[in-house]
């Protein structure tokens, strides 16, 4: 039967706006919106305390960030991010709808995607960048610790690596971070010494078949050995082959491959519970069709299944 799927998408992620002519735009979330027409929107959601943020962010990222609240004018947080008063309300709710995407799954099962803006991976403890405010799913991630999940595991495959996620957790090895990325490509990381940490660099031009061998020979095995009680996704869609950012040649179905996979190791390990939260994807048709196909593929997966990489 298929698993639920808790689609996240407050309407306060379409009110941040990153500045003229940045891809980080609006548009994104509109196009996924318009593709879930007649599905339940999960949009009323509040926005994480203090509380939450400060498992993952030292103090005072939260005191910079709250330069925003009230602002019209944007201010600028590093070159590349920026916002105003709409945009430190919708990095509250990006990382409130994490929060309680934790909860739902843990209640309820299924898939929570948590369709935000402005995304997260890149935000470091104590600082934005990469047009991150909050670390979104490291928030997800320390919140489930926080309510007694002893082992996860993120799994992030946007085309830039998550290095605000893994410096949250770089002396933590309850949280297994396995990611596949773009190298050498914004933002230049030094991969960390550390078992827990699984990075595995593509480079230019790579299409799906090598991620497909990447996460079967390098995540596959982690995975096992963490066997997580529960899987957070960093879902980036810009190594897509129409993405005007970058350099990867996935297609669709490789987003789709991957629903299929993570879905069947939910069911291995955490009875099917995963939640996804949104990153990078900034051609917006490609980005909703991806979103969709990753969803649907992980729906496809049963406990039986046994996942073909050739698929």
């Amino acid at each position: 039967m298929p698993a639920l799927t808790h689609w996240y998408l407050p309407p306060a992620g379409l009110r941040h706006h990153a500045g003229p002519d940045h891809p980080e735009s609006p548009q994104r979330l509109a196009a996924i919106r318009e593709s879930l027409a007649g599905r339940r929107l999960i949009e009323d959601v509040a926005e994480a305390d203090d509380a939450a943020l400060l498992r993952v962010h030292q103090p005072a990222h939260l005191v910079r960030i709250a330069r925003l609240r009230g602002r019209e004018a944007p201010l600028a947080l590093d070159p590349d991010t920026q916002g105003n008063g709409d945009s430190y309300a919708a990095a509250r709710l990006a990382a409130g709808c994490a929060v309680d995407a934790v909860g739902r799954v843990q209640a309820e099962g299924g898939l929570a995607f948590c369709a935000v803006r402005p995304p997260g991976h890149h935000a470091e403890p104590g600082r934005a960048m990469g047009f991150c405010f909050y670390n979104n799913v490291a928030i997800a991630a320390a919140q489930a610790l926080a309510s007694g999940r002893e082992r996860v595991a993120i799994l992030d495959f946007d085309v830039h690596y998550g290095n605000g996620t893994s410096l949250a957790f770089a002396d933590d090895p309850r949280v297994l971070v396995c990611q596949t990325y773009q190298d050498p490509f914004y933002p230049f990381w030094r991969s960390l010494d550390r078992a827990h940490i699984v990075d595995v660099a593509l480079p230019h031009g790579s299409d799906g078949t090598a991620m497909r061998h990447a996460v079967q020979t390098h995540w596959a095995p982690a995975l096992e050995a963490h066997a997580p009680q529960l899987i957070l996704v960093s879902a980036g869609f810009d190594a897509h082959r129409l993405d005007p950012l970058a350099g990867l040649q996935w297609e669709t179905e490789d987003y789709a491959w991957l629903g299929r996979w993570i879905g069947h190791q939910a069911q291995r390990h955490c009875e099917g519970g995963c939640v996804a939260t949104l990153e990078g994807g900034y051609e917006p048709e490609a980005l909703a069709a991806s979103v969709l196909a990753f969803c649907e593929g992980f729906h496809e997966a049963n406990e039986d299944s046994d996942v073909d990489p050739r698929v």
